[in-house]
C-alpha cells in the first residue's frame, strides 16, 4: 500500500496543496453540492490496491462491492493502468467518424471471446441494454416481419437493466420507475425463473427475451438449473431472439466469462459492461452474430465516445486478462470458500444466502436491521458491502482477491452478525 500521508490534501478548490479536507467536510461537500441521487456509505475513498481501498484519513477497508462489478480486476490493476497510460500517451478519442488502430483488435478479441462476429460498442451497460432493445426491435421489423412499431420484448420482473426512461419502463423497482413517466411501450415483464411464463407471454410481435442469467440488483438470484436451457428452446421454436445482459454477471465474476456457461447455453446476443472497461472507464458492448447486428446500418445507432481508442487498449487487455490471467480460477476457487463459510452464518442471523463465484445475496434476519445498518456496521469494521431490497447484502469482491482477505471480510462480517444479535 503506498504512502496516504498527502491524501485528501486540497484546498476549497479542490486543488492538491492546500488545507486537508476530513471525511465529513468532503461529505458535507457532496451533500451541499450534488443530486441527491445516492446515498453513500460515509466512507472517502482517496486509494486503492487490490482488493483494499483508504480513505482520506488512512483508514484501510476491504472492498467487497468492486463497483458492482466494474472493478473485477482490483482497484490500481498494474496491467490495465499500463495499457490505459501507453494509449493516453499516443490518442484517446477520434470519434467513429474515423478508424482507429485499437478498434478492430478490440472487437476481434472480445467477439472471438465470446464465440460471435461482430461487436457494437458503448460506453455504460444501459446503453448496452439500450443497444440490444434498438437491434431486437430492428431484427423483428426486417428479419421476422413483426408489423412496424408492434414489436414486443419479454423480460422479467425484479429485472436491473439500468435506469434510463426506457429500461425503467419494464422495472418492477418503485424507486427506479416511480415519477419518471410516461413510460415506453412494447415490454412484456414475467416472473423471473418461470420459463412456462415466457413461453405464455411470447406472440407474433415478440422480437426478443431479454433477461439477467443472474438478477444482480434483485439479490443475487441463481434461477434454477433448467431455466436459462428451456428459455434456448423456447425463443427457438418460436423464432425470437434471447439476448443475456451479462453486465454485472459477466467476464469472470461467477468463474466464468459468461454466466450462461453454467448451463451451457448460447443466447443470441450478449450485453456487456461494468468490468470491460477494467474499472478504468466506462466500456459496454453488444456481441452477436452478423444475422443479428447486420440490421444496423450507418446513421442508425452509435455514441461519439464508443470503441474509442482507449477503451479498445483498455478493453482489449481486458480480453487477454480473461483468457490467459488467473481471474476465473480464483473467482471459482474462492467461490466455493466464500458459499462454505455464508452457508455457516445461516441461522445465527442470516436467514439465506445464495452464491455463484464470486458473487453472494445476503438475507439477514429483519429482526436485527435492514441490509443498510448491517453495510454501516461493518464499514466500521472495515468491510464494504452494500445493500439491496430490505435486509439483503451483496458481496461481490474483486477477483485478485486473497483467501487470507476473504476469510478476514467473513470473519468481521460474523462479528457484525454477533454485535447485532446481542443488542436485540
Amino acid at each position: 500500500m503506498s504512502s496516504t500521508q498527502n491524501l485528501g490534501q486540497q484546498d476549497s478548490a479542490g486543488n492538491p496543496g492546500g488545507q486537508a479536507l476530513t471525511s465529513a467536510d468532503h461529505i458535507a461537500l457532496a451533500q451541499a453540492r450534488s443530486a441527491h441521487n445516492y446515498a453513500p456509505l460515509p466512507v472517502v475513498i482517496a486509494e486503492g490496491r487490490g482488493a483494499w481501498v483508504t480513505d482520506v484519513e488512512g483508514r484501510r477497508y476491504l472492498d467487497c462491492l468492486a463497483g458492482y462489478s466494474a472493478m473485477n480486476f482490483g482497484h490500481h490493476n498494474p496491467d490495465l493502468l499500463a495499457a490505459a497510460h501507453r494509449q493516453i500517451d499516443r490518442v484517446t478519442l477520434t470519434s467513429r467518424a474515423f478508424y482507429n488502430d485499437q478498434f478492430g483488435p478490440w472487437v476481434g478479441a472480445l467477439a472471438d471471446m465470446v464465440g460471435k462476429e461482430k461487436v457494437l460498442p458503448m460506453n455504460t451497460g444501459a446503453e448496452a441494454v439500450e443497444t440490444g432493445i434498438k437491434v431486437a426491435r430492428k431484427w423483428g421489423y426486417e428479419v421476422k416481419g413483426i408489423p412496424q412499431d408492434q414489436a414486443t420484448i419479454v423480460v422479467a420482473g425484479a429485472n436491473f437493466h439500468g435506469r434510463t426512461t426506457t429500461i425503467i419502463s419494464f422495472s418492477s423497482d418503485t424507486e427506479a420507475r416511480t415519477g419518471f413517466g410516461p413510460y415506453t411501450p412494447g415490454f412484456r415483464s414475467v416472473p423471473y425463473g418461470d420459463a412456462e411464463a415466457i413461453a405464455q407471454a411470447i406472440d407474433h410481435t415478440t422480437a426478443a427475451v431479454l433477461i439477467e442469467p443472474v438478477q444482480g440488483e434483485a439479490g443475487v438470484i441463481v434461477p434454477p438449473q433448467d431455466y436459462l436451457p428451456r428459455v434456448r428452446e423456447i425463443c427457438d421454436r418460436e423464432r425470437v431472439l434471447f439476448i443475456a445482459d451479462e453486465v454485472q454477471s459477466g467476464l469472470g465474476r461467477t468463474g466464468t466469462i459468461r454466466a450462461c456457461e453454467h448451463t451451457g447455453v448460447v443466447p443470441d446476443a450478449y450485453l456487456f459492461g461494468k468490468a470491460l472497461g477494467g474499472g478504468v472507464l466506462p466500456v459496454s458492448a453488444m456481441v452477436a452474430d452478423e444475422d443479428v447486428l447486420g440490421v444496423i446500418q450507418p446513421g442508425q445507432h452509435g455514441s461519439t465516445f464508443g470503441g474509442n481508442p482507449l477503451a479498445g487498449a483498455v478493453g482489449r487487455q481486458v480480453v487477454t486478462m480473461l483468457t490467459e490471467g488467473p481471474y476465473l480460477e480464483n473467482a471459482r476457487r474462492l467461490g466455493e470458500v466464500l458459499k462454505r463459510r455464508l452457508k455457516e452464518f445461516e441461522g445465527d442471523g442470516v436467514v439465506a444466502a445464495r452464491s455463484i463465484g464470486l458473487w453472494a445475496g445476503i438475507d439477514v434476519d429483519p429482526a436485527l436491521g435492514t441490509g443498510k445498518e448491517l453495510c454501516l456496521k461493518l464499514a466500521e469494521h472495515g468491510v464494504l458491502v452494500k445493500d439491496t431490497h430490505g435486509s439483503t447484502v451483496r458481496m461481490s469482491p474483486p477477483l485478485v482477491i486473497s483467501e487470507e482477505d476473504l476469510n478476514w471480510g467473513l470473519d468481521r462480517f460474523g462479528d457484525v452478525l454477533a454485535e447485532l444479535r446481542a443488542g436485540r
